[in-house]
């Protein structure tokens, strides 16, 4: 049966004919024609005591080898404490998703977030950014994305939705608009400082992202037109017939540079010639590739160089669209930006409105300054996503050096996963909780 609804109903509607298709409630007992799929269901959409793995009402921390005991101060309200045995930093997918688990190993925890709204980096994209993938491909622990009632795939919109159903629906304890500042030692205890007061922690969950640290490479020169980010870009409409340069050989790159084809005069620049990826390939196909490959490292196999040995470039609808139009020309990188715009090394010049940096990201780490863990690169050597200069510090969704395709929703309930079991175990040294 087809369970998709005609575009214009809603996320809500769509949610509804999620559950009520095929899948009857009946007390705690479900049924459906697919009992694989039921299993999976019954165990993780409100099952009651003791059912699937661990009860969610289990008391924080009982029966763990790796945990103790939280104190009787500690099982109070968190705004009455500030103190937890996890605190997670980030609100976003990664934050979520570590709440999930955190939630069914029986752990007490608090996620801090600064957005005031939720969606994580995701509420702040660009008007036409969509998923890589299909809804059924994109999906955090426990509960699968309900089906995009729309044409292609789900848009950030949608994503959004998504993640403030996904986080009501688990119930997880989420401080909005509170900003970490700071981690440090405390103690045999962590102190995470925000701009409204302090928690103590026995473990941190690093979830912050990379949206928030845009990178922008210097450039000699005085350009005295626009500049702007990939953060910062919203769609074409403010550019219609400006002369505007997009940097970027990524995805931001080519998504940005197919948004503005045909709209604005566009100029793409990119330090290499770009590499799309098969128009097969999505979002599912890279989260295997790089599971495939992190599979081949740790069992001392030949690097397969991942998704990079494939492309930088997923061709969705709208870049393979403008491609095959031949909207998308690439030019080589100029030497630097003069007044008017670019300048290449053999003196050609172009006037430019607006450049738009589409250079990535770097990761948000800031906050973990005090604990002097990061290395010349700017990160946090891990094992797995345990820090390794400091067992009870995880890092979630930074990119693959925190797990296979951590960035990504499909992504990421796998490393989360390991890293709430790491806690529970102790993390592989004394028990940490």
């Amino acid at each position: 049966m087809d369970r998709r609804l005609p575009a214009g109903q809603g996320f809500r509607a769509v949610l509804r004919a999620h559950h009520d298709t095929g899948v009857h409630r009946r007390g705690q007992q479900l049924r459906t024609r697919d009992r694989r799929r039921h299993r999976c269901l019954r165990r993780h959409l409100g099952a009651g005591p003791g059912r699937g793995r661990r009860s969610a009402d289990r008391s924080p921390g009982a029966g763990r080898a790796g945990l103790r005991q939280p104190l009787a101060a500690e099982t109070l309200d968190h705004r009455v404490t500030g103190t937890a045995q996890v605190v997670v930093i980030g609100g976003g997918q990664a934050g979520l998703a570590a709440g999930y688990c955190l939630r069914r190993a029986g752990l007490d925890f608090v996620i801090l977030d600064a957005q005031a709204q939720p969606g994580g980096a995701w509420s702040h994209g660009w008007d036409s950014l969509r998923l890589f993938s299909p809804a059924r491909h994109s999906l955090l622990p426990g509960w699968p994305m309900p089906p995009y009632p729309g044409p292609g795939y789900p848009t950030a919109g949608h994503v959004v939705e998504y993640l403030a159903a996904y986080e009501k629906r688990y119930a997880l304890p989420i401080r909005r608009a509170e900003t970490v500042t700071a981690v440090s030692h405390d103690g045999t205890r962590f102190a995470v400082s925000t701009d409204t007061g302090k928690w103590s922690a026995e473990a941190v969950v690093s979830a912050t992202g990379t949206w928030w640290r845009p990178f922008l490479p210097l450039m000699p020169g005085g350009f005295t037109g626009r500049r702007l980010h990939t953060v910062d870009y919203r769609g074409p409409e403010e550019f219609a017939g400006q002369d505007v340069v997009v940097v970027g050989g990524g995805n931001s790159g080519a998504q940005i540079a197919a948004d503005l084809a045909g709209v604005a005069n566009l100029t793409w620049v990119t330090r290499r010639p770009p590499r799309y990826l098969p128009d097969h390939i999505d979002g599912k196909a890279l989260f295997d590739v790089a599971t495939r490959r992190r599979q081949a490292l740790e069992t001392g196999q030949a690097d397969t160089a991942g998704v990079a040995g494939l492309g930088d470039i997923v061709a969705v609808p709208s870049v393979r669209e403008a491609r095959d139009a031949g909207l998308l020309r690439r030019r080589e990188m100029f030497a630097r930006l003069d007044s008017d715009g670019p300048v290449w090394t053999d003196g050609t010049r172009r006037h430019a409105d607006a450049v738009i940096w589409c250079t990535g990201f770097r990761p948000s780490l800031g906050h973990l300054a005090p604990l002097r863990l990061r290395t010349t690169r700017g990160r946090i050597p891990t094992e797995g996503t345990r820090a390794v200069a400091e067992p009870r510090l995880h890092l979630l969704g930074y990119g693959d050096w925190t797990g296979p395709a951590s960035a990504t929703i499909i992504g990421v309930g796998m490393t989360a996963r390991a890293a709430v079991d790491d806690l529970e175990a102790g993390g592989g040294r004394r028990a940490i909780l």
